[in-house]
């Protein structure tokens, strides 16, 4: 869940796979992909959407990229799957199946992910995983 810089909106991501956009306080469904496309978020999230397409490989089904993390300074996104795979992806990354620029992996499917801070040469990131 990610509010608008303004706080004025409100977007989500569904069970369905479906990127929901909501007018704050009205909860008012936002429709209108122009209006959706001129807002200014404050943090981003959503593994859904036209600013992440690159995020998913060739070979990717909907439910293999579970989160994802913009910095603090909005040029970078990280994201975590279901393979254990942490990614590092400028953003945003509209163009699909784009490289990565740094990717680890890690023992367990990753189901959360924060950029905690942004280092002068990188990112220190907190990932959740699952316990298998």
């Amino acid at each position: 869940m990610d509010f608008s810089a303004d706080s004025s909106y409100l977007q989500v991501s569904t069970g369905s796979y479906k990127r929901q956009v909501y007018e704050v306080p009205s909860g008012k469904q936002l429709v209108d992909q122009a209006v959706i496309d001129r807002i200014t978020w404050a943090t981003w999230t959503s593994v859904l959407g036209d600013e992440v397409i690159g995020i998913w490989s060739r070979h990717a089904e909907k439910a293999d990229v579970n989160c994802a993390c913009v910095s603090h300074s909005g040029i970078n996104l990280v994201t975590g799957d279901d393979f254990g795979m942490v990614k590092l992806f400028d953003f945003p990354c509209p163009e699909k199946f784009v490289r990565t620029c740094f990717c680890m992996v890690t023992a367990t499917s990753i189901v959360g992910i924060t950029v905690l801070s942004c280092l002068s040469r990188g990112h220190m990131i907190e990932i959740f995983s699952s316990l298998n």
